[in-house]
């Protein structure tokens, strides 16, 4: 058994079926080489803690190996996936059409991800064992892969949220006070004037 820290640092346990180990005798057994390239992508995706997406991987896996190129990157992202060991997330396109990996674990998890400020955690627990089974039980449906994301906001980012709506609440209230102030003088100087006939 293992650990890793997701992005916000927390430590989180690995069973030990994700470790490198694992891939890399499944690739062997689907007949795909290994190479040095492949093994430094691998690590990087395994043991980075992280959800990257290619060109972060590309940056990464050039400071271990200068003559690694894009092509292979994606490449090798595309052999993982086909081969079911690395899945490709779109963590709620918080970033637009950006697409990160990581590797496909036995333990089920859940994408928590911040909708302003782009943190994602993960959640492992028994409501997603349960919520499994029962889709199980009432469709009749074997599910081989599952994938939940749920997107909100970080308590850090409901303080800061809740500031902005309240400091635009504010100025809404002042502007619709300068107008309403505004329009009553021109209307009782509008009237002044009718009055005298000019």
């Amino acid at each position: 058994m293992g650990s890793f820290r997701n992005t916000s640092g927390k430590l989180c346990e690995t069973s030990g079926n994700v470790a490198t180990d694992g891939i890399k005798g499944s690739l062997k057994e689907r007949g795909i080489r290994l190479t040095r390239q492949r093994q430094i992508l691998l690590g990087l995706i395994d043991k980075s803690g992280e959800h990257l997406d290619a060109e972060s991987l590309y940056q990464m896996a050039r400071k271990e190996d200068p003559k690694l190129n894009r092509v292979t990157v994606y490449r090798t992202l595309k052999l993982l996936k086909a081969g079911g060991l690395v899945d490709e997330l779109d963590l709620m396109h918080y970033e637009g059409d950006q697409h990160y990996y990581e590797t496909r674990t036995k333990q089920e998890h859940a994408h928590v991800i911040c909708l302003r400020c782009g943190k994602v955690e993960e959640f492992f627990g028994e409501p997603l064992h349960r919520l499994r089974r029962q889709v199980e039980e009432t469709f009749g449906f074997k599910i081989l892969i599952a994938r939940t994301e749920i997107g909100g906001y970080c308590q850090h980012c409901q303080v800061l949220r809740a500031r902005e709506l309240s400091e635009v609440r504010e100025r809404s209230d002042a502007e619709e006070r300068a107008a309403l102030e505004s329009g009553a003088g021109d209307r009782t100087g509008h009237r002044k004037r009718a009055t005298r006939g000019d």
